[in-house]
């Protein structure tokens, strides 16, 4: 898998983003965006995707840790569901547990002071997320060119969890 991916970190008050490099190996955070009306929010995304040359977009999809969905999983689906409709890309779900955690934890390492980690949270825990599925994409291509199970149809409402 080639190209860019865009990972979004959907919140209820913001919107975490992430942009892998253009090889979709690596991930970075890019940005974190107010949740406002949904045609705001569309126009900022497209102008992202066109600007970053993104192919493919992934969606966090925050499971509970005992792998069930709750609320906010249903809400990223649904958020996804829309996306599909609006964007000419493939829309993708991919677990996010413990993302933020991790991301809170990682710019803690690096002294990040409170009110950047409070600003930067979401669009590093979306980078996380992000590298997860690229090096998933990358195992999964591995072992299609090894003649195993390829990958699964990613387009429809599935989505990856680490170590499966």
């Amino acid at each position: 898998m080639g190209g860019r991916v865009l990972a979004l970190d959907v919140g209820t008050r913001r919107i975490g983003v992430a942009v892998s490099d253009p090889t979709g190996t690596i991930a970075h955070s890019h940005a974190v965006l107010p949740r406002t009306s949904w045609a705001d929010l569309l126009r900022r995304l497209r102008r992202i995707i066109a600007d970053q040359e993104v192919e493919r977009v992934v969606v966090g999809l925050p499971l509970r840790l005992d792998g069930r969905e709750g609320p906010a999983a249903e809400e990223a689906r649904a958020f996804a569901r829309r996306l599909r409709r609006e964007l000419p890309l493939p829309v993708v779900l991919q677990d996010e547990r413990l993302s933020t955690a991790e991301a809170e934890r990682a710019m803690v390492l690096q002294d990040a002071r409170r009110g950047v980690r409070r600003r930067r949270r979401d669009a590093v825990a979306a980078a996380i997320f992000l590298q997860t599925y690229l090096e998933r994409c990358r195992r999964d291509a591995g072992a299609a060119d090894d003649g195993e199970e390829g990958r699964r149809d990613e387009s429809r409402d599935h989505h990856h969890t680490p170590g499966r």
